[in-house]
């Protein structure tokens, strides 16, 4: 795409170039998902400083502006802002490199990472123990399958209700996940546990081979916002408030350090594309890392911590 100079883009509008922007998203291909957040948070954006601003108007203390009015009268904190930060700079830094406008950086706030939350075993033992079959519906049931298969894998909500019935290798033991955050298609172990518990689910969901595996009520493709509220509701009638299908993933990462896990391994099985977020899990888990530290460590195992006499010299 050619270059504009400023000289010939002095009354193109904030609109105008975001709407080149969305396009160029387009030609490039990139998810639905990802088109949506940078529409709202485009959105939001223009609730601070109006559509019909002069792309070349806008600089670096436009952006400081935009971030004192996000905290102090929008109250929004400071991930947040930084999440919509992010949209930002990708638009700006397209139309800067379009020629648009000048070059500055859109810098992102510190920010103290919290812990993040899990599923105790407690809350884990009552989610996962099974309903009776008997009495049970068949959403309930399903629900329970989905929770397992969350904990079980430690996919994100969009990659496990684009899983289908023929994705499922049962010889091998293996899931092939086609729908990523990267995009990347990938295969990931299927536990003994999660292999007998998809088996029998699928006596009950039956389905042809090209069907989802986490289906409506009429077998059709599970929505993201239809299954939230699933497990709001099934989490809720079991007594546990946290309600998130993405506290899997982080208790999947957490339990799997815990146990022993690599890192290496777990950056695969997450698909992550880099040992990045990995880290951020062992730091954040570190105090856990030290239960039972004694019993794991190799000089209490090997015994010289265990001597009961006094040596004289």
């Amino acid at each position: 795409m050619k270059k504009i100079s400023m000289k010939n883009s002095q009354n193109l509008t904030l609109e105008d170039g975001f709407s080149q922007f969305i396009k160029m998203c387009k030609l490039k291909n990139l998810s639905p998902n990802t088109t949506v957040t940078y529409e709202w948070h485009y959105t939001i954006f223009t609730r601070f400083i109006s559509k019909d601003t002069l792309v070349s108007e806008v600089d670096e203390d436009t952006i400081n502006d935009y971030i004192m009015h996000l905290k102090e009268k929008s109250r929004i904190r400071d991930i947040t802002i930084n999440s919509y930060l992010r949209s930002i700079r990708v638009l700006f830094g397209y139309l800067m490199e379009q020629g648009y406008m000048e070059r500055f950086t859109v810098h992102m706030l510190k920010v103290n990472k919290k812990i993040k939350e899990t599923y105790s075993k407690d809350e884990l033992r009552i989610l996962l123990q099974k309903p009776d079959i008997k009495t049970c519906d068949f959403t309930e049931y399903k629900t329970w399958v989905y929770s397992n298969y969350l904990l079980a894998t430690g996919n994100r909500i969009s990659s496990a209700l684009n899983i289908r019935i023929s994705d499922l290798d049962f010889e091998n033991s293996l899931i092939i996940i086609n729908k990523t955050k990267n995009r990347k298609a990938q295969m990931i172990p299927m536990s003994k546990s999660l292999a007998g518990i998809l088996q029998e689910y699928l006596q009950y969901r039956i389905g042809e081979k090209n069907d989802y595996l986490f289906c409506n009520t009429f077998g059709e493709q599970g929505n993201i916002h239809t299954y939230q509220g699933l497990l709001i509701r099934y989490n809720r009638s079991r007594g546990v408030m946290k309600t998130s299908a993405h506290l899997y993933r982080h208790t999947f990462a957490k339990q799997w350090i815990l146990n022993g896990g690599d890192i290496f391994r777990l950056q695969k099985i997450l698909g992550h594309s880099d040992l990045t977020v990995v880290k951020e899990y062992v730091n954040m888990f570190s105090n856990d890392i030290a239960i039972d530290f004694d019993k794991f460590n190799p000089l209490d195992q090997l015994g010289y911590n265990q001597q009961k006499l006094f040596i004289k010299m």
